[in-house]
């Protein structure tokens, strides 16, 4: 099976991450004999400081045509465009889009060895095995589609204005989206049992009562079993009790913080990967961004790019019935999970010192000796 994948490292430390990303889909390649024919594309804000431009006027078109693709970060100080957004926004929403990539997946896994900053004296919080849930977000509608604006008079901003658009078409998918995720896992890990959360603010905003009518309607015709959420009570609840938890499908806004807040519970932002998939598209991608501060430094933590990398791989076997792909999406957690569990070499935000770089070989070498 060959596969064609667009490569997107963007800014910062994107562009590092992305680059062991590609080092691992390399090992992959050579270990399991997958042909994978791989294009990258510069984009971002450093690109528009650059050029001008967002990305390469071809790129698109490309994207469109590939197998997968993979995003490293967007976002670069300074460069904004001329109507105050941020260059190369325009890159993420526009293959969002353009792309119709409808659920955002973002599993929330803590790995053991993996230290974390949540926990004291008085509980072992958490053992890995208690955290392993995914939160599906809407990603084409909500608080993000372009029905906003200001109003400005003599040069001086007197109103600002975002309306959040929640239709049923884009409730229906994503929520049967997430109800046929629930049906290939195992289950939440407190009791097994198969659960699908409606996280929403219903019980004030008429968007979620959409969301949460439409949940109610799909849920009756899958073996799962319900459960609801206000969008305040769920970021406690996460926290407290993980284990609860196996599949959580919220709106576009309510989902992209919650996953950060969710990510934590992993290790943090460095070990948080997502996918954005569709009905004939999809993008993976870490979840943090392009850390300025970092870039250059061959510093930040390459796993969430990794397995990212990975999910796409699992996406490609499900997707194309291709059995060495899922088995490689396999071997990949298998590395990732013996690195960190070795307890070296891990990145600063770990608690090691080790280089992007080293935490990527290491994952390779683990993938070569699977």
């Amino acid at each position: 099976m060959s596969y064609r994948i667009i490569f997107l490292p963007g800014d910062g430390v994107g562009r590092e991450v992305t680059r062991e990303g590609r080092k691992v889909l390399e090992a992959v390649s050579d270990h399991y004999g997958i042909s994978f024919h791989c294009e990258s594309y510069s984009c971002g804000g450093q690109y528009y400081l650059e050029t001008g431009k967002e990305c390469a006027d071809e790129a698109f078109e490309d994207c469109k045509k590939a197998d997968a693709v993979v995003l490293g970060a967007i976002g670069w100080p300074g460069a904004t465009l001329p109507d105050g957004n941020l260059a190369g926004a325009g890159v993420v929403f526009g293959l969002r889009f353009g792309l119709d990539l409808y659920a955002n997946v973002r599993p929330t896994k803590l790995y053991p060895g993996v230290r974390h900053r949540i926990c004291n004296e008085f509980r072992q919080v958490w053992k890995p095995e208690s955290v392993d849930f995914v939160i599906v977000r809407e990603n084409t509608e909500g608080c993000y589609t372009p029905t906003r604006g200001f109003l400005k008079r003599g040069g001086i901003t007197e109103l600002a204005v975002d309306s959040r658009i929640i239709t049923r078409k884009g409730c229906e998918r994503v929520i049967r989206f997430a109800f046929k995720l629930c049906m290939n896992r195992k289950g939440a890990p407190k009791d097994g049992k198969r659960r699908v959360t409606c996280v929403d603010k219903s019980n004030v905003m008429n968007g979620c009562q959409l969301f949460r009518q439409v949940y109610d309607e799909i849920a009756p015709t899958y073996p799962v079993e319900r459960d609801y959420s206000y969008i305040d009570a769920f970021t406690q609840w996460i926290i407290r009790n993980p284990e609860f938890y196996d599949v959580a499908v919220t709106s576009n806004m309510l989902g992209d913080i919650a996953t950060d807040l969710a990510s934590v519970l992993q290790g943090g932002m460095g070990m948080a990967a997502s996918a954005n998939i569709g009905d004939s598209h999809a993008m993976f991608e870490p979840v943090h961004g392009s850390a300025p501060k970092y870039a250059g430094q061959d510093k930040a933590n390459p796993i969430a790019s990794i397995l990212s990398v990975q999910m796409m791989l699992s996406y490609l076997g499900e997707k194309k019935s291709d059995d060495r792909a899922k088995e490689a999406a396999g071997a990949v957690e298998k590395a990732v999970g013996s690195v960190l569990q070795r307890g070296k070499p891990l990145t600063y935000d770990l608690g090691g010192e080790a280089r992007c770089s080293q935490v990527g070989d290491a994952v390779v070498e683990a993938i070569k000796q699977s």
